[in-house]
């Protein structure tokens, strides 16, 4: 059922493009596993073995907290739509924030986006493919703008006081 493979092929490319959200999942050696869902245009296929994504500020800040310890990261989307497929890329992944170079050559491929706090790079070191057939078909309806009205509300100063005090210590202590 299942079909690996180095590199995203065009096929695997275009169904990313397609796809509204995606989950990330990252994990120390020891300690929770974190697993994300994420959306809001924020992901980016820059070649067959190397996509980024913008990470956008939340209530915790686990995948970047875990990337610091091991870069391992899994990345899944799901056809929600149409025809059925998963399709899981694995690989290592590292944390660019707004005073690296690598951010600010990242950031023009995304929308504007208030409180955009990192882009995540992730070298694709294996593609999985599954069938899918267990998914739901669910229809897609728009993004929440919540998010980004928070954000927008807070300010540059409001997010930076609101990442020190909420986004500095993980679940498990790190």
């Amino acid at each position: 059922m299942g079909k690996r493979q180095k590199r995203l092929s065009p096929t695997q490319i275009d169904f990313i493009s397609q796809q509204k959200i995606f989950f990330v999942s990252t994990a120390m050696a020891e300690g929770r596993i974190n697993l994300s869902p994420k959306g809001m245009d924020a992901f980016r296929v820059i070649d067959e073995s190397k996509v980024v994504w913008l990470n956008l500020t939340g209530s915790g800040n686990e995948t970047a907290t875990h990337l610091q310890h091991a870069p391992r990261m899994t990345i899944m989307f799901c056809a929600f739509e149409g025809k059925p497929l998963i399709l899981r890329l694995y690989g290592s992944a590292r944390v660019y924030h707004p005073r690296d170079p690598e951010f600010e050559d990242y950031l023009p491929m995304f929308p504007e986006t208030p409180g955009s706090r990192q882009i995540i790079a992730m070298e694709i070191e294996l593609v999985q493919s599954s069938c899918g057939m267990a998914v739901p078909l669910m229809q897609y309806q728009e993004d929440r703008r919540l998010l980004l009205d928070w954000a927008r509300d807070k300010g540059q100063e409001g997010l930076q006081e609101y990442l020190s005090q909420k986004n500095q210590v993980s679940l498990d202590g790190h």
